[in-house]
């Protein structure tokens, strides 16, 4: 989980673990980087902000896709549609979650971006 708001964070981690997932969070994109660099298990889901200081979302996804392959991701973001083409989301077919939402909404979404992993894989 990657957010450089700290509310923002501790509301997702807080609503992931309550959920049985296991959360690695970091507050910019290169601690995640150096997560996925030194962490042994898998790491099943990346949530990720799409505008942050440094590096944007989108930026550190493909950074981190090639230490992590097999890893989906969910994007979040409070900004405006325009921004979000911006960085290329809209039409990327990636997994979005607008900001702001409420803790059942990030549940189900982290959720569904798993099953259809495992759908993908069982195919």
């Amino acid at each position: 989980m990657v957010e450089d708001e700290a509310r923002v964070r501790k509301l997702i981690v807080d609503v992931l673990t309550s959920h049985g997932y296991k959360v690695l969070e970091a507050t910019r994109g290169e601690e995640a980087i150096r997560m996925c660099k030194t962490h042994k298990e898998s790491i099943e889901l990346a949530v990720v902000d799409v505008v942050m200081p440094e590096m944007s979302g989108p930026d550190l996804v493909r950074q981190i896709a090639r230490l992590r392959p097999q890893m989906r991701v969910l994007y979040i973001s409070g900004y405006t549609d325009e921004a979000i083409v911006h960085h290329g989301i809209q039409n990327s077919g990636a997994a979005f979650l607008q900001k702001p939402f409420v803790p059942d909404a990030l549940a189900r979404k982290v959720r569904e971006v798993l099953d259809a992993r495992n759908t993908r894989a069982n195919s």
